[in-house]
């Protein structure tokens, strides 16, 4: 008789692979796509010359002459990719920060000062930047520092902008053209106060002192904590703290610019790159390790994780600065990286979120920084080496082999609990390339001893694969390893007879 292989999408890996019999047990960069696994799409490198530094932000945009522009954030530089080119904008004494956050943790030094608030004096944290356009000039904040200009031209390098504040946690543009910067000094002050927001005059990012004859202002959120970031919602502002999700909103009255809200405690954010938008569902990664999606309108609420726990137990959590995330709109999806001790201290490791049904998988590709596709046809991807790449581009690895594996939860072959001879595969691939390896594991307990055959080669278009398995209990799994290397999963039935009782 024919058995077919047809878990539901998603790894399941929180529970013993006998206790979730019928799912898949484990993966690496496959993703499952209208209900199918599928290995993700390769990468090719953008530019031939890496970057110097440590990038952990990217944007992108189109100026007024159509020309694609990429900005990328280093620790050390500031860089943009124009028509091709690679130009080195780094503001006249800037000094490098730091790649690794420092010994200092979080809560010492004075409050709002390096670890806890990402503050004045010294930066205890990796750098990160904040980065938005107005017009198509680029606006650049990195983290604890002050406000910069480049005004669209790679002859130049990026200004300052004098009546910024000095230290700026983070920043962004607002649709009414208000540069807007969040955890910086007051006004009157000067004292630093990570929960203070200032803003810029509308339509014009130079003036920030408050005036009757301006829109520029400041607003200190309640709560106490830190402004962790903070994105536009549409016309809207989502503005997260270390322990809450605020809402800001335009209002344009003499007596009050805009108005911020609390939305929602206990639900902070991570890291300032640990939250993306699609479609104005933001989601984003708490401290606690947890995942919420928000929506304008409703109360943020948390996403189930079915393999959380290998990744919460391996974070570097102090590191957890470096986590970054994005869309990959082509396929509805959200990706986060982390730090996985396994590996080292940088980020090494992802997790993929599909938005349609709700299922994760994971992955080994290591990447620093990551914009979705559009305007440019890619996402675009920088590793730890400053090596700039297009994503979702072939099927390799950059000429190199792409490897990928996923295994199914162990379970009972026949209903019955009988014993079963599998002797050989239907496979059922679309669009394979390169050979598919299959290894069947198996036992005739939960508790005994687990054997292995295989792996067994599945070239491309083959229509059957014969060998011999005696079992009671059986996972499969399959790999990849090949350049160019690609398979989209479709319903492989194994040819099984059964020879024995419970």
């Amino acid at each position: 008789m024919r058995i077919a292989l047809a878990p539901p999408p998603g790894l399941v890996s929180d529970e013993t692979t006998f206790s979730s019999p019928g799912t898949w047990a484990d993966g690496n960069n496959v993703r499952f796509y209208r209900g199918r696994p599928q290995t993700i799409g390769g990468w090719v490198r953008a530019h031939l010359l890496p970057l110097t530094g440590v990038c952990r932000n990217a944007l992108s945009w189109i100026d007024t002459t159509s020309q694609l522009n990429i900005a990328f954030g280093t620790h050390s530089n500031l860089f943009v990719l124009k028509g091709g080119v690679l130009a080195d904008i780094t503001p006249v004494g800037l000094t490098p920060g730091n790649i690794d956050r420092s010994e200092l943790g979080y809560g010492q030094g004075g409050y709002g000062i390096g670890g806890y608030g990402g503050g004045p004096n010294s930066e205890f944290f990796p750098r990160t930047w904040s980065f938005a356009t107005f017009g198509q000039y680029l606006m650049a904040a990195p983290r604890g520092k002050t406000l910069y200009v480049w005004q669209n031209n790679t002859a130049n390098k990026a200004t300052i902008v004098a009546q910024a504040p000095d230290h700026i946690g983070s920043m962004l543009t607002t649709p009414e053209r208000v540069v807007m910067a969040f955890g910086c000094e007051e006004e009157i002050s000067n004292d630093y106060n990570p929960m203070c927001i200032r803003w810029s005059d509308i339509e014009d990012y130079a003036t920030w002192a408050t005036a009757a004859a301006n829109s520029a202002g400041e607003y200190i959120l309640e709560g106490g904590g830190r402004i962790v970031a903070a994105r536009l919602l549409g016309s809207y502002i989502g503005i997260w703290t270390d322990t809450s999700v605020f809402l800001g909103q335009y209002v344009g009255s003499d007596t009050q610019v805009y108005r911020f809200d609390l939305v929602a405690d206990n639900c902070g954010l991570a890291s300032p790159n640990a939250v993306t938008v699609v479609n104005q569902v933001c989601y984003w990664m708490t401290p606690d390790l947890q995942f919420y999606a928000w929506q304008v309108g409703a109360p943020p609420s948390p996403i189930v994780c079915p393999i959380q726990r290998d990744f919460s137990e391996n974070l570097v959590t102090d590191q957890i600065d470096k986590v970054i995330s994005t869309g990959v709109s082509v396929f509805g999806e959200v990706w986060w990286w982390y730090p996985d001790g396994r590996d080292g201290l940088e980020n090494s490791r992802y997790l993929s979120l599909t938005l349609a049904d709700g299922s994760w998988s994971k992955g080994d590709v290591a990447r620093t920084a990551a914009i979705d596709s559009g305007p440019q046809q890619y996402p675009v991807f920088v590793a730890y080496d400053g090596t700039i790449y297009y994503h979702e581009n072939g099927a390799s690895a950059d000429d190199a082999p792409l490897d990928w594996f996923l295994r199914s939860s162990d379970q009972y072959i026949d209903q019955g609990q009988r014993r079963v001879l599998i002797r050989g595969i239907w496979p059922d691939f679309e669009a394979q390339r390169g050979d598919i390896a299959l290894s069947i594991y198996y036992r005739s307990r939960p508790q005994a001893p687990e054997r292995v055959k295989g792996p067994y080669a599945l070239t491309a278009g083959r229509s059957k694969k014969d060998f011999l398995v005696d079992a009671r209990i059986a996972a499969v799994e399959f790999s990849g390893a090949s350049m160019p290397s690609f398979m989209r999963g479709g319903l492989p039935s194994f040819d099984v007879v059964v020879t024995g009782e419970q």
